[in-house]
Order: structure tokens, then C-alpha cells, then sequence
């Protein structure tokens, strides 16, 4: 089982949606805007696919149409992660035999087990699979981290666990990952707001939020600072700052699907329960950094 280099700007994908079902119309819209954009992969059903609220049937009809609308063009990556590791198995199965490049899994949230049930999990779901998986770190959904050993033990015996999406907020972590793993393991960022920071300390690129409306732009500040060109990573990350902070005044990914519905990239900003509707505050704000960005 061979590694495979992560290295680029990688969407996590909002799902549309129509009278409560999954709009695929405007999901093909969605994913033709990214392949339009020079998006390096598409993540389809992660958190801002509001995989919470998703049926498994919805969950995997949505890989699929991703996978189908994307036709070669960009890899597709399927988040299958949950807090029980026999559904994690299944729904990575049944996304592997649905045509994904890989998988993206999340630290099981709500039951906090411990390091070596973390290596445990993770092994359990390596095993099922030789496409590439990352993992994904955010203590702030999850209640805890995946550390640094875990990461490492894991790379050792399964080199197809070979990237980390890091949303702990902390440069100092990356950092960690870099030095413990080496230059072969690949680190993205898992928050637009410290994508470039990140960077700097070895990280390759991000699984934006944000791109899933600005893509080219993004695309060429990552691959401006993996060409150490950071002057000019620099100027554009100032340029879209205050967006990457917006986007997240509420939960994701409400604001996101706002300024979506507003560039007309989709028909419809709904989310579900318990997600509710953007306020009228951010929406101001979201509405002035549009037409700053000459977006609407």
C-alpha cells in the first residue's frame, strides 16, 4: 500500500438542498464551479455537508453523485467517520465500492475513547481499505485530539494513513505532525482562517470551507506557498481574512450556503434542523464582503 501525496486546496462540500431532499441539480452546479476553479479534490459529505442530518441512504446516494458529477476530473474524497466504529467500516465500504479516492475520518466525537482506543478505531477501519485516508482532527466537535503518536503509529503500520486534516488552532501541532512524520505524510489545514500560518510550519494546503465559493483564488495562494512564494500567498490570504472568519459567526455551513445562494451558485440556503437560518446581523456582514469581492 503506497502513500499518496495530498498537496493543494480540497473543498468540503455543501449539500444542497430542495424541499429537504438533496438538490443535485444545484450539487452539479456546485462541483462544476469547482472543477471550473482548478480545485485539486472535492470532499463530499463531511461536517459542511451537514452529515448529521443525513439519512446513510443520503449519505451515500450524495457520495455517488459526486463521484458520478465529477467524472475523473478531480478526485473525490468521502467522509465516513463516526463515533462507532462498525457503522465508520460499513459506510467506508460501501463509499469504496461507490468509486471515492479515499476517505476522510473524523476522531469519534460524543464517546471521548481514549489514545488506544483512537488507534484501535482507526486501525479497525485501515484494514477494509488500501485507498488513501485522512484523518481529521477537530477537538472542538469532538471532544478530544488525535495526537501526535496515534498519527504516528498508525503511518507506520498503514502507509495509506498518510494525511492529517489538523483543526486544533494550533501551529505548534502541525508543527508536531511535520517534524514526528516527515515530508512524505501531509498535513492540511483544517480552518481557512490559519491555512497560510499552517503553512509556514510545513502544512500543504487546506480542505476549505471557504473555497466551496472562492476557488481560484485559494488555489493560487496554496500553491503560491508551496512554491515558497509567500509574499504573494500573503496577499491573498489578507485579501479573503475577514470572509474566513465570517463564515464561521454561525454554524457551518449556514453562512457558507448563504453567500452560495447569493453568488446564484445555488437556489436555496436551506439547512436542517437543528441548524437554523442565518441571522440578520451576519447576513450584513456576509452581504458587505461580497460586494467587496464584486461576487454579487
Amino acid at each position: 500500500m503506497a502513500t499518496h501525496a495530498f498537496k493543494g486546496t480540497y473543498t468540503a462540500l455543501a449539500t444542497p438542498f430542495k424541499n429537504d431532499q438533496v438538490d443535485y441539480d444545484d450539487l452539479a452546479k456546485l462541483i462544476e464551479h469547482q472543477i471550473k476553479g482548478g480545485i485539486s479534490g472535492l470532499v463530499s459529505v463531511g461536517t459542511t455537508g451537514e452529515s448529521p442530518t443525513l439519512s446513510h441512504d443520503e449519505h451515500l446516494s450524495t457520495i455517488k453523485a459526486t463521484v458520478d458529477l465529477a467524472n475523473g476530473k478531480v478526485p473525490v474524497y468521502a467522509g465516513t467517520g463516526s463515533n462507532s466504529t462498525s457503522e465508520a467500516i460499513e459506510l467506508t465500504q460501501k463509499a469504496d465500492k461507490a468509486g471515492v479516492d479515499g476517505f476522510l475520518l473524523v476522531a469519534p466525537y460524543y464517546n471521548k475513547p481514549s489514545q488506544e482506543g483512537l488507534l484501535a478505531h482507526f486501525s479497525a477501519i485501515a484494514e477494509v481499505t488500501e485507498k488513501p485516508i485522512i484523518l481529521y482532527s477537530i477537538p472542538s466537535r469532538c471532544g478530544i485530539e488525535i495526537s501526535v503518536e496515534v498519527t504516528a503509529k498508525l503511518y507506520e503500520k498503514y502507509k495509506h494513513v498518510c494525511c492529517m486534516k489538523a483543526a486544533e488552532g494550533s501551529c505548534d501541532k502541525v508543527a508536531q505532525y511535520v517534524k514526528a512524520l516527515g515530508n512524505e505524510f501531509s498535513v492540511l489545514s483544517g480552518d481557512d482562517g490559519l491555512t497560510l500560518p499552517f503553512m509556514t510550519c510545513g502544512a500543504k494546503g487546506v480542505i476549505s470551507v471557504a473555497s466551496n465559493l472562492i476557488v481560484s483564488p485559494l488555489v493560487e495562494m496554496v500553491n503560491a506557498a508551496n512554491s515558497n512564494d509567500y509574499a504573494s500567498a500573503q496577499k491573498i490570504f489578507l485579501k479573503y481574512y475577514h470572509f474566513f472568519n465570517a463564515i464561521f459567526l454561525e454554524p457551518n455551513p449556514v453562512p457558507i450556503k448563504y453567500c452560495l445562494k447569493q453568488a446564484g451558485i445555488i437556489n436555496s440556503d436551506a439547512v436542517r434542523l437543528p441548524l437554523s437560518p442565518l441571522n440578520e446581523s451576519t447576513q450584513k456582514v456576509l452581504d458587505s464582503l461580497l460586494k467587496e469581492f464584486q461576487i454579487v
